[in-house]
């Protein structure tokens, strides 16, 4: 074994005891365990802002192996805002909701394994037309947004969070995806902290391709403090935490 292996030891065990040999004999959804909601549900309690529907967008249309060639990660961003339209659309292309099937599951724009989508949007907004800045919540039930906070201090400390990478100040939007974990352990077992890494880079290639169809950069972000993006995002770090973050911006 490689010498750092043999030092830092919570990968390979990390890779040992998710694999398939390590389960236990019936998961929850084998013991007809309640099945967890689909999504969050739309909140009452905060601001709501509507999303301009799925099937009126008009965004420019894209050729996909153009988009694939000239896809690239993209650090500076110009001032320019992005459209409530053009965010809309980078939404329902990455979480953006399909179908209910009688399963039930969530058919969405992007696979995830077993269809059970544990991923939750969440954005800071700096600059969207018609959006005071802020962080918010993608309400994909209803393809809405939530206002969780509009602190002034909010976008220097996710960029302070995001080890100081200065394209999260300077992008239009920063996109966070926190992954509700028991909605892939109740189905997978261990095996569901493997897949929902593997969902995430699903997710976040759609949203490059997303942006070379809006003229568009994006950038993914995997450094990060947890625990604190945790505390700004306002959930456990535990049963829902955070997996991955990307930037976007007008070239």
């Amino acid at each position: 074994m490689h010498k750092r292996l043999q030092k830092l030891r919570i990968g390979p065990t990390f890779i040992e005891y998710t694999k398939y040999q390590h389960q236990l004999e019936h998961s929850d959804q084998m013991q007809f365990l309640p099945q967890p909601e689909l999504t969050d549900p739309t909140p009452t309690d905060l601001p709501l802002f509507d999303l301009p529907k799925p099937d009126q967008l008009n965004i420019g249309e894209i050729d996909l192996t153009k988009a694939i060639n000239q896809r690239v990660s993209v650090r500076k961003y110009t001032d320019q805002k992005f459209s409530l339209e053009e965010l809309s659309y980078l939404l329902w292309t990455t979480q953006g909701i399909r179908e209910i099937t009688d399963r039930p599951a969530t058919l969405r724009t992007v696979p995830s394994a077993g269809s059970r989508h544990s991923f939750e949007t969440y954005l800071l907004i700096n600059r969207v037309e018609t959006l005071k800045p802020g962080l918010y919540k993608y309400c994909a039930l209803d393809h809405k947004l939530a206002l969780l906070s509009d602190a002034p201090s909010l976008a220097d400390e996710l960029t302070d969070i995001c080890h100081r990478q200065g394209m999260v100040r300077n992008s239009a939007v920063t996109f966070f995806w926190a992954a509700e974990i028991y909605r892939n352990v109740w189905r997978y077992q261990e095996r569901a902290y493997r897949y929902v890494h593997l969902d995430a880079g699903h997710v976040c290639q759609n949203l490059y391709l997303a942006c070379e169809a809006i003229a568009s950069g994006c950038c993914g972000i995997a450094a990060f403090d947890d625990d604190r993006l945790s505390e700004v995002l306002q959930i456990d770090g535990v049963n829902r935490f955070p997996v991955y973050v990307a930037t976007v911006g007008k070239k």
